[in-house]
């Protein structure tokens, strides 16, 4: 049996013409992710060569898209005539949002404007009874409702404040016993045995209520605080005392990104107001009163005799804008607080002044 021929190759691998070829040259190095069956890249004119080719970039079109042209969907609206219009007829009649809900849609997305590190308010009042406390709760409330990170109000009140009574008390620590245990500290559960939440979700973390304790809170003390608590959240709010002189104001001052003035709707109120900013400006802070928001809150149900217009108006000479909040009987009753069982116009104030506070985030001013 003869052995198998190998098949004929049809072409040959000699050379068959007599011209000279140069040699071809060598294959380049295939770098990491190269694919050779893509078409080479043009090199742009007096571009660097890097290790890596560049990416192609998306070319955009002339003419708006075709799909630009749909109009976008109306909202369902959410209360009104408009709601019962849109159910009665089997929610195929929608008159869309009225534009009191368009308006807190849009202070809603200010109040969610995006906040990187820790931004620190102070509450600042210098006469008893304009409802700074009550305003501190409030906004702090409204802030942890609406935004998905964490939020505290901190009692620096060196007369027994009462900010902690504002919310169903959790503990009895203080500010005092999170000092003493500040080398212990290292994560979020670690803080929150000293603080009380509300439904709202906002913390609170008291002051000393024991009369006994004659040591003042002092400037380190609250600098050692906030220092402690920025770490675990991104907006503090700190409830000062009436007076200017006590030794915590200046760390307070020193620390705080905005500042919210508290002012009642009567004249004594806004004379204290007035002096506050007076000195303020006398004492070095005139930049924060810039960036300062007065708070115009109606404590009695009738303003009286007295032009909130015009008040408003000399407030906002002075400061980066104004709100006010109307009177409110849940507030009047000196509680715990709920935002739930506070009128419409309450919460679009508060809505409004905690959107306006948000305009100052870093990066937003």
């Amino acid at each position: 049996m003869t052995e198998p021929r190998e098949p004929e190759s049809y072409f040959s691998d000699e050379r068959t013409d007599s011209t000279s070829h140069p040699a071809p040259p060598p294959p380049r190095p295939q770098q990491p992710g190269y694919d050779p069956n893509l078409p080479p890249l043009q090199q742009q004119y007096g571009q660097p060569q890097y290790p890596y080719p560049p990416l192609p970039q998306p070319s955009r079109p002339r003419h708006a898209a075709p799909e630009r042209a749909v109009r976008p969907p109306k909202r369902v609206p959410q209360s009104g005539w408009r709601k019962a219009v849109y159910l009665a007829s089997g929610k195929l009649i929608n008159p869309g949002e009225s534009p009191q809900e368009q308006r807190q849609r849009e202070l809603v997305a200010r109040v969610n404007q995006p906040l990187r590190g820790c931004f620190r308010i102070a509450m600042l009042s210098l006469k008893g009874g304009v409802g700074k406390t009550t305003i501190t709760t409030t906004l702090g409330s409204t802030f942890a409702a609406l935004r998905g990170d964490r939020v505290i109000a901190v009692d620096a009140n060196p007369d027994r404040g009462t900010l902690s009574q504002k919310i169903p008390i959790e503990t009895t620590a203080t500010v005092r016993h999170l000092l003493r245990d500040a080398d212990k500290i290292t994560r979020y559960s670690d803080v929150r045995a000293y603080t009380s939440q509300g439904s709202s979700r906002l913390e609170i973390l008291a002051s000393e209520q024991d009369p006994a304790v004659s040591e003042a809170f002092s400037e380190s003390d609250y600098l050692r605080t906030v220092n402690l608590l920025e770490h675990f959240y991104n907006i503090v709010l700190t409830d000062c005392g009436t007076g200017l002189m006590h030794s915590a104001m200046k760390g307070v001052l020193d620390a705080a990104d905005a500042l919210v003035v508290v002012s009642s709707g009567s004249v004594d109120g806004s004379r204290s107001a007035s002096a506050t900013l007076d000195w303020l400006d006398a004492h070095g802070y005139g930049d924060l009163v810039k960036r300062s928001v007065t708070v115009i809150n109606s404590v009695r149900p009738k303003a009286g005799s007295v032009d909130l217009d015009k008040l408003a108006a000399h407030f906002a000479a002075r400061t980066r804008a104004v709100c006010r909040i109307p009177f409110d009987p849940h507030l009047e009753e000196g509680a715990e607080i709920e935002l739930e069982r506070l009128t419409p116009e309450t919460r679009m104030a508060l809505l409004e002044l905690a959107a306006t506070m948000a305009d100052a985030f870093p990066g937003k001013r």
